[in-house]
């Protein structure tokens, strides 16, 4: 047996020879013990030729997938999805299968170091010098000052930090992202709660459907639980008794999700709540029914003209409506992402009330969560929080930035000043594995492992019909002197000694992880357990624990309908022709997959461009503009300006132009640095009803360069509209 301990101490640590077996299968709390050496220096209970499989946690988005990952000889060689996890059931995504080459990449940081803020300029420390660093500001600066600002891949992360923070008195940790950004999180939870009286994400049944009509959500894409909702498509484009599902998608531009829609109607941006309130009152005028107070004064008629469709086609739809038994009604990150979203949010919300289908088979319920886990959680911070960070950090009264999980240089408009207000930060510390433009602004980056090296858990919230906290633990061992973020700040808690060793008292992450999972050992899971250790190996052994049947929550008996509400216009900018609609990635995301060969040569799904950026643009619009493929086009905002190639694309207003989220970095290793463009730096700070950045809202005009750039693309050069290069 490799490691700090032999066979026979392992043994006395384990009790018993069932916990040894688990740990053989990946399982067991005192897996933490093994070392899960590569062939090169093989453990002996590695065989050759034999492989072993570990259940862990996919976090490449906030989703929580379930996956298995192949292990041959101490090296992860293939994931796949976990069957048996009620988020994705042994399905995965493109990027999910790419997380091995986060764990290979040859960019990561290998081991601490102090660095020169903005250069290449690294020094090696040792991690007792970094955990020095971080005991000394626990112990010496003014809590106030001390911030943690986290992402949202990483709960056991933030629940500990958490513990921290309270501990020394500092603010609670920040967190934020630009996904949940794109999904509009909290504007969907408001909606929630002021549709159903109880703020939670939505549920939305769509494999027990036989009408959806999304108003924006790219739910085949990154919306929320992506893969969840690929599950639930498949099963109502099979449809029941005979009868195929039938999607309607409207939305500005075609997206993925829309390219695999029955219709598609390309709408103005931000009338989505106002078509939803007009289709409400079609549907009761057809039904013969009394207008309830939430459709008085709707006129159908001028919201199309508004909205850019033939009323002919709106009046369709309700006919559709009528004629289906379950129609679901899903509001899309892009019909929130404006200032009047989250009244857009209520009005298609309310069209499942209207239609009776709340709580019922093909409706919507609400999430179910594991109460044991998120009852002290704080709900998610929102942008005036981010913007106050900033302003603090301006304003001298941040003294030591603790960022984990996040890129704010990358997420984070440009207008909103975080490049300028961090060089104000006296002590900035990352725990990015990867060389990021916010690590390069940084005075030390001391690394965490990869997920596939990491304990942890994610708590589910969207996505599955079963409460579930989906579990992480290493696969393999650390390839570098990387160090656990979660076990380096216990040690730095250690040192700092005083009161905090008393209110912190875990000695590494995995007893953490059993104290906050203690309580699940009685509540009635798909497995049971006597007692905690036992639990844990079953924890790990399965991915981790979910309820045993479906829990989904019925939301009631809603009373909007009685209600009235009003849908404020769209803001707007006359002086720029153009609504910019930047959409995230299908294969990039959030950007964090830039720098991963496999997915920058995966194409884009609808214009199967690869390796860059692109401004889709209508062709008639382009001609009128005089614009021609791969013209590179200045695109100016109130905020910003950047350019890029264009793609002639004929599924997008002529008003709208789009750009994909997810290229642009400035660092992030040799994959990702210095290519494409980054959308977010032409965004403006403005706010929806939740205070949720308003990120749909931005208008642009566009001038031309002079200058061409070929985009790679997989597609031939006649394309879908004709040879328009001239070549």
């Amino acid at each position: 047996m490799t490691g700090n301990i032999n066979r026979r101490d392992f043994l006395k640590i384990a009790g018993a020879g069932v916990a040894a077996t688990a740990v053989l299968t990946g399982c067991g709390p005192a897996s933490r013990y093994v070392i899960r050496q590569p062939y090169a220096q093989m453990p002996e209970y590695t065989y050759n030729g034999q492989f072993t499989d570990y259940a862990t946690t996919c976090r490449e988005c906030p989703a929580g997938c379930g996956i298995i990952v192949r292990t041959m000889q101490g090296r992860a060689i293939k994931i796949e999805g976990n069957p048996d996890h009620p988020v994705n059931k042994g399905k995965t995504c493109a990027r999910g299968q790419a997380a091995l080459q986060g764990l290979y990449n040859p960019d990561r940081i290998k081991n601490p170091v102090r660095k020169e803020r903005d250069s290449d300029s690294m020094e090696d420390v040792s991690w007792d010098e970094a955990v020095n660093i971080v005991a000394s500001a626990f112990s010496t600066i003014p809590a106030k000052e001390i911030v943690f600002l986290l992402g949202s891949k990483d709960d056991h992360l933030f629940d500990l930090v958490s513990e921290i923070t309270s501990a020394l008195g500092a603010p609670a940790p920040i967190r934020y992202g630009i996904q949940q950004v794109f999904d509009s999180r909290s504007t969907l939870m408001d909606a929630s709660r002021q549709v159903f009286n109880q703020s939670a994400i939505p549920f939305f049944d769509l494999e027990n459907a036989d009408l959806v009509i999304s108003f924006g959500a790219n739910f085949l894409e990154t919306f929320l639980s992506p893969v969840s909702f690929s599950r639930g498509y498949s099963k109502f484009r099979k449809g029941k008794v005979g009868k195929r599902g039938y999607l309607v998608q409207l939305e500005a531009r075609l997206s993925q999700t829309a390219a695999n829609a029955d219709e598609w109607l390309p709408i103005t941006p931000g009338t989505e709540g106002s078509l939803a309130m007009a289709l409400g009152a079609l549907v009761v005028e057809k039904a013969g029914s009394v207008l309830p107070g939430l459709y008085v004064g709707v006129d159908a008629k001028p919201i199309a003209d508004t909205a850019g469709i033939q009323f002919e086609k709106l009046d369709h739809l309700a006919d559709l409506i009528m004629q289906s038994e379950h129609p679901l009604f899903i509001p899309g990150g892009f019909s929130m992402g404006h200032a009047n979203g989250l009244e857009n949010a209520q009005a298609i919300l309310a069209l499942n009330v209207l239609m009776k289908n709340i709580g019922l088979p093909g409706g919507v319920f609400l999430s179910p969560v594991v109460q044991e886990i998120e009852k002290n959680r704080q709900k998610l911070n929102t942008f005036p929080e981010i913007y106050d960070l900033v302003h603090r950090m301006k304003t001298g009264k941040v003294n030591t930035l603790f960022i984990h999980g996040i890129n704010p240089h990358f997420e984070l408009p440009n207008s909103l000043g975080f490049k300028e207000a961090i060089k104000e930060v006296p002590t900035v510390i990352s725990f990015s594995p990867f060389p990021d433009e916010t690590a390069m602004a940084a005075d030390y980056i001391f690394p965490d492992h990869t997920p596939l090296e990491s304990w942890g858990y994610q708590s589910i919230n969207s996505g599955s019909d079963q409460s579930a906290v989906s579990g992480s633990q290493p696969v393999v061992a650390p390839f570098y002197k990387t160090r656990g973020t979660s076990d380096f700040f216990l040690a730095a808690c250690l040192e700092a000694g005083g009161e905090l060793v008393a209110k912190i008292p875990y000695k590494d992450i995995v007893e953490f992880l059993k104290v906050k999972l203690k309580d699940l050992v009685s509540a009635e899971g798909f497995y049971s357990a006597p007692e905690i250790n036992t639990f844990m190996s079953l924890f790990q052994q399965f991915g981790g624990w979910w309820s045993a049947n479906a829990n989904l929550i019925d939301p009631g008996n809603p009373t909007i309908l009685t209600s009235s509400l009003k849908i404020p216009q769209a803001s707007t900018n006359s002086d720029y022709d153009f609504f910019l609609l930047p959409y995230p990635s299908p294969i990039l995301s959030d950007g964090s997959g830039a720098n991963k060969p496999w997915l920058q040569e995966t194409p884009d799904p609808t214009t199967t461009v690869t390796w860059n950026s692109w401004i889709e643009i209508n062709p008639k619009t382009a001609d009128e503009l005089g614009i021609q493929d791969d013209d590179i086009i200045r695109v100016i905002s109130e905020f910003g300006i950047l350019e890029a190639p264009v793609y002639l694309y004929p599924a997008i207003r002529p008003n709208v132009i789009a750009i994909p989220f997810g290229q642009g970095h400035t660092a992030y290793g040799r994959y990702a640095k210095g290519r494409g463009v980054n959308p977010a730096d032409l965004l403006g700070l403005g706010l929806n009803g939740s205070l949720d950045l308003a990120f749909a809202d931005t208008r642009v005009r566009l001038e031309k360069t002079g200058r061409k750039q070929v985009l790679s693309r997989m597609e031939s050069r006649m394309g879908v509209y004709g040879d328009s290069t001239n070549e």
